[in-house]
């Protein structure tokens, strides 16, 4: 894989709209595989108030819906984009749905799982709201499991934004 860092890759908003993470350089990034009907949803809350607080310090959180974990996002953009919103008051950035396993694997969550392999090196996404935490200079410097509950990740957050 020739992409070294965040910044090498470049998505489509779940607008349509390119999205560059090159042009973000020198923030601190929470990625985020998402669903719209899994047990996890709940954690939208917890996300856009992770978004908020520290938004002016640097941060920057996206969601990836994905419908490969019990088919738990098999709308189109559109209404997944509109669910969020409504329900939960999402305001981070949301990219259009991608699967982030196998052939068909967004490049960037190819790459997220080869630089931060999850438990006994496994680099496979086991479910939804698998979050990567990506520092100012580009490189994962942590994954959280799906339990993890948004609220938890504050201290890895303000370390990864004082640097």
């Amino acid at each position: 894989m020739s992409a070294k860092t965040l910044y090498d890759f470049s998505a489509t908003s779940i607008q349509g709209q390119p999205a560059d993470f090159g042009s973000q350089r020198g923030k601190v990034f929470l990625i985020v595989n998402t669903a719209s009907k899994c047990g996890f949803t709940p954690q939208f809350a917890g996300l856009e108030q992770l978004a908020s607080d520290y938004k002016d310090r640097g941060l920057v959180v996206v969601g990836f819906p994905c419908n490969q974990f019990g088919h738990q996002d098999p709308g189109a953009n559109s209404e997944i984009e509109s669910f969020c919103q409504l329900n939960y008051g999402v305001s981070f950035p949301m990219m259009e749905k991608v699967d982030v396993n196998g052939a068909k694997a967004h490049p960037l969550w190819k790459w997220l799982k080869s630089e931060r392999p999850g438990v006994l090196g496994t680099e496979a996404i086991k479910w939804n709201f698998t979050k990567f935490l990506v520092g100012k200079d580009g490189h994962v410097l942590k994954r959280f499991a799906p339990n993890d509950e948004p609220d938890k990740l504050r201290g890895d957050i303000e370390s990864a934004l004082a640097v």
